[in-house]
């Protein structure tokens, strides 16, 4: 087993030097350029006073760049951490002030993001600056202590380090509830075990060309990028745009001849919904996976039937457990599609925990308490020990000190071993592919001037898109806030998906015997009836115009 991860790109750089390692629509790089660019890189980096254990933010848009960045980061012993550059910079800054990144990485393309970013982040402020990509930057006041000619002057062999390597390899920050995301610690140790085993279970080889599809600050980007190194096949990095336009993704596929697509359900389903797949189409294509969020049976069986070739599977894990701890290959096409698949057992090096209450395991067929254990568990939440004690807890059954993480996700252990994900047990959901804590929202509510009242639910159709994030709230008395107005006010502190969809404006909104607000009540009673008076309105006017 490899010690590091960049250990797994340096033995395929040096075998294969000349093969294609990532593929955009802008051209390719190879793994031997690509391995000289991570270490002049990483020379910079330490010249630029990064040491051990120091964070880069890297604030640049997938491509190329970017993937250099992160391994030019693992070279300098340095913890990379992913920004969404889509993000508003009031969630941006949390990020950066929570992480305090000796150098921030940026681009021409996100330089206006990074100036908005330093007039209110302190940590921004006192980072050192690089900019990678030979695109002119806007600099808005920003000095770069670096650019992309200072680092193509300096050796592709990174200084000598001493002593024995830093285990972290990266931060990924994930929705928090209370407003703050929160950041989750990924050892190298625990990226190399996934990538290793999953290399050898899919049989992934040079020969492969994979998908690049989710975006670096999620961590299903680990396996597309590390996966693909490690077998010394092709990455090819998919544009977020085509995201948009099922047709064009279908056509990527197609056009690059891919062997393995990765994404999240959510991205399947609007292919399906919008049936942008042939019969018998990507002929190149061998794997499917998919990971994130449930995949709803009907569209599984419509793939499945369109690409008899290829082989189907569901991967399983939240971040905290790093990329996926669980694995389902489906047999065949399913004949009910009423059923769910499984999430099936423990990926090689991971055990997982079906618990009851108490914390005895629940018996086969009863719902419980999902805990995931192995090699997959991340160090824990970033300078946050009480987070980390709450969720990192000691495994059942074993005295070595060992650790499980509990999902919050209920699961039932069927007869045959198989384990069957049941849902959500607290206010945490997965909408378009994203993890979602509804409390960030509320926060964000907090800080916009003229609410008086506000209320965040999901509500779960078992559709397309996973839960509906629905918003009720009271303007102050005197005050107009229209749904359209309250979203764009939100639109300015958090990313596109988690804006909520279902609005009600309503005074005063409905409390239980508690005095609390009535979160059933306006789950159940008001938005789950709202979305189905639309559908059967949109049913309605689509029957009428036939």
């Amino acid at each position: 087993m490899a010690a590091l991860i960049h250990d797994l790109v340096a033995r395929t750089a040096a075998a294969r030097p000349d093969a294609a390692a990532i593929v955009t629509p802008h051209g390719r790089l190879s793994y031997g350029e690509m391995w000289a660019a991570s270490g002049r890189l990483a020379r910079a980096l330490r010249e630029s006073g990064c040491r051990d254990g120091d964070r880069v933010a890297i604030m640049v848009p997938k491509s190329a760049d970017a993937i250099v960045a992160m391994l030019a980061c693992l070279r300098a012993r340095c913890l990379y951490v992913p920004v969404d550059v889509q993000n508003p910079a009031p969630r941006a800054a949390r990020i950066i002030d929570a992480c305090r990144p000796k150098v921030i990485l940026a681009t021409a393309a996100s330089a206006p993001l990074l100036s908005d970013v330093a007039a209110v982040s302190p940590a921004a402020r006192a980072a050192t600056l690089g900019r990678l990509g030979r695109e002119a930057a806007v600099l808005d006041g920003l000095s770069f202590a670096f650019g992309p000619d200072e680092v193509a002057s300096l050796s592709d062999e990174p200084p000598a380090l001493s002593g024995d390597p830093e285990g972290r390899a990266h931060i990924l920050f994930t929705s928090g509830s209370t407003g703050q995301p929160k950041g989750v610690v990924i050892p190298h140790s625990s990226v190399v075990a996934f990538v290793e085993w999953s290399v050898g279970y899919f049989g992934i080889d040079g020969s492969d060309r994979v998908s690049g599809h989710a975006p670096l600050h999620f961590d299903l980007s680990t396996f597309d990028i590390y996966g693909a190194f490690a077998a010394g096949a092709e990455l090819h990095i998919v544009p977020p745009e085509l995201n948009l336009i099922p047709a064009r993704l279908a056509a990527f596929i197609r056009e690059r001849e891919l062997t393995q697509w990765f994404s999240v359900p959510s991205v399947l389903n609007y292919m399906a919904k919008l049936d942008a797949v042939r019969q018998d189409d990507f002929p190149s294509l061998k794997r499917l996976m998919w990971c994130g969020e449930a995949f709803p049976t009907p569209p599984l069986i419509h793939w499945m039937k369109r690409l008899p070739h290829v082989t189907f599977t569901n991967l399983y894990g939240p971040t905290e457990a790093t990329i996926a701890s669980s694995y389902y290959t489906v047999p065949s096409c399913p004949e009910d599609p009423a059923v769910p698949v499984p999430i099936g057992v423990a990926c090689g090096g991971e055990r997982l925990y079906v618990l009851d209450d108490a914390g005895n395991p629940a018996p086969p067929g009863e719902i419980g308490h999902l805990y995931i254990a192995g090699a997959g568990l991340a160090e824990g939440y970033w300078e946050d020990p009480e987070k980390t004690a709450a969720v990192f807890v000691p495994e059942v059954g074993r005295s070595d000190g060992s650790r499980m993480y509990r999902t919050g996700d209920l699961a039932r252990m069927g007869a045959d071993g198989q384990v069957h994900f049941v849902g959500r047990a607290d206010t945490q959901v997965k909408s378009r592919g994203y993890r979602i804590e509804l409390g960030e929202i509320e926060a964000a509510l907090g800080a916009v001037e003229g609410l008086k009242d506000y209320a965040v639910v999901a509500v779960d159709r078992g559709g397309f898109d996973g839960a509906t994030i629905c918003c009720a709230y009271a303007p102050q008395d005197g005050t107009e806030l229209r749904p359209g107005e309250l979203r764009a006010r939100l639109a300015s502190r958090l990313p596109a998906y988690m804006l909520p969809t279902q609005w009600a404006v309503m005074d005063p909104l409905p409390k239980n015997a508690n005095g609390k607000i009535d979160r059933p009540y306006l789950r159940n009673e008001v938005f789950a009836k709202q979305i189905e008076g639309q559908a059967a309105g949109q049913a309605a006017g689509a029957e009428a115009g036939a």
